[in-house]
């Protein structure tokens, strides 16, 4: 039996979160969300299997997506880490440069979000 990708998917649009959540467990990912970067952080330090990859918004309310990206990379540096935004260059930057493997801008196609999930997780298995 094939086992489950664990996903960590943190954002504080109900509606993507909703609907990603939607795509990646029909994808047959087993998927933990988040509402908003204090709600993550607060899953990461709890969890003790960690996740196979992580998807998190950049700009958020009481944590941001580079402080999460941050947190990841410290205790897990292997994770990889999709970050999402669409508030401009400036957050994608931050993104980068906390080391996020993948930066998307909102909005963007579900195939390609799948086809990054599948680049990354092949090199990590």
């Amino acid at each position: 039996m094939k086992k489950k990708i664990r996903i960590l998917l943190i954002d504080d649009n109900q509606e993507i979160l909703d609907g990603l959540l939607n795509f990646l467990s029909r994808k047959g990912h087993e998927v933990v969300t988040a509402p908003d970067g204090l709600e993550g952080m607060k899953i990461i330090e709890a969890d003790s299997k960690g996740f196979d990859l992580v998807i998190t918004d950049v700009v958020m309310p009481y944590v941001s997506g580079v402080g999460i990206i941050a947190v990841i990379k410290q205790k897990r540096p292997a994770t990889p880490v999709i970050a999402i935004t669409g508030m401009g260059e400036h957050p994608e930057k931050l993104a980068r440069e906390a080391n996020a493997d993948i930066v998307l801008v909102k909005p963007f196609e579900l195939k390609d979000l799948r086809k990054h999930i599948e680049d990354l997780l092949s090199k990590t298995s």
